[in-house]
């Protein structure tokens, strides 16, 4: 019994851990968009090309080591990066605009879009208690859109304007989310990680070529720009690659807390960092976000609880992330 008690401390340890290494890497993305904003650097689709080169150069050769057919149709991942490239350039966009606190509060916009997805599409119900949670952290967000409409100020040259764009990338990536999720009950994690790095980085090189050429030229590249640059794409490949591991032994609450608290570390950053004031309805929002989460995860049905993993009774939504497609793998290869 003692034994068993061990590892399952020693397991919940390590959730956290990881959770707390997802948070740590959304707050390194964030505050490296801010800085190249603030170095004037607009390249928010080259930022994400790095990215997703990361995620073909590591994820595709497992694939292709593992010869067995697509399950997805590949047309499908070229709309998901698609909408996921577009969820990253409006959301570092947003960085010349406004502050890295609205940013990552705005963030949270993630989660109401993501239930009306899939109540829509997947056929997901919530209860009462998450509806509730949501509405708490919709009203926390309007807070930092009263803050930025001038009653004491954000940051930025445009606070409302960076605002706009952060709820518009939250919704391509609550449709990335979704259609991320569907694609990942096809039971085969590499798959997903390497196609969303293949047509994540043809989508970002043709779009580069439309709209961002002469920003890049007008880069004048220094060590701490490629620096940042490498930092960004590094901490975005680890989110991209741990978050899915979270959700299979922590489950969707301990990943939404572990997230909430990137948002206190940017707070951070901004005060000692970027020496800047927060104005009072900044703690306010955060509070109020984060009681609205903490309700709407504990009230979660469809998250993976650590015992849950360990027992084998993973049943819900996310049981696709534990299993191998053993049948795909022997599958032959279609020339």
């Amino acid at each position: 019994m003692n034994e068993w008690r061990s590892k399952k401390v020693v397991g919940v340890i390590f959730v956290l851990f990881l959770g707390q290494v997802v948070s740590l890497n959304l707050a390194i993305t964030s505050f490296t968009s801010s800085f190249l904003a603030n170095l004037n650097v607009d390249a928010p689709l080259t930022q994400s090309l790095f990215t997703y080169c990361f995620l073909a150069l590591v994820y595709t050769p497992i694939f292709l080591y593992r010869r067995q057919k697509m399950l997805v149709p590949w047309y499908w991942y070229l709309l998901l990066g698609f909408i996921d490239v577009q969820g990253n350039f409006l959301v570092v966009q947003a960085y010349q605009y406004s502050s890295i606190t609205s940013v990552t509060l705005l963030d949270c916009w993630t989660t109401p879009w993501v239930m009306i997805l899939t109540w829509i599409f997947i056929g997901t119900r919530y209860t009462l208690c998450q509806f509730f949670g949501a509405a708490m952290c919709v009203a926390g967000l309007c807070l930092v859109l009263l803050s930025d409409s001038g009653v004491g100020g954000s940051g930025g040259k445009n606070p409302l304007l960076g605002d706009g764009l952060v709820v518009a990338g939250t919704l391509c990536y609550a449709m990335s989310n979704v259609g991320e999720e569907y694609c990942v009950k096809k039971k085969d994690l590499v798959e997903v990680l390497s196609m969303l790095g293949i047509f994540g980085l043809l989508v970002s090189i043709c779009q580069i070529l439309l709209v961002e050429r002469n920003n890049l030229e007008a880069i004048k590249w220094s060590p701490e720009i490629i620096s940042l640059f490498g930092g960004f794409a590094l901490s975005t490949f680890t989110f991209y690659s741990i978050v899915p591991y979270v959700l299979k032994l922590g489950g969707s609450a301990l990943f939404n807390l572990s997230l909430l608290t990137s948002d206190l570390w940017a707070v951070i950053i901004r005060i000692f960092v970027y020496h800047q004031k927060i104005n009072w309805l900044y703690y306010l929002s955060i509070v109020v976000v984060a009681l609205g989460l903490i309700i709407y995860s504990v009230t979660d049905r469809n998250s993976i609880t650590t015992t849950d993993v360990e027992n084998g009774d993973v049943s819900n939504q996310y049981q696709v992330l534990n299993e191998e497609n053993e049948d795909a793998r022997n599958e032959p290869v279609v020339a």
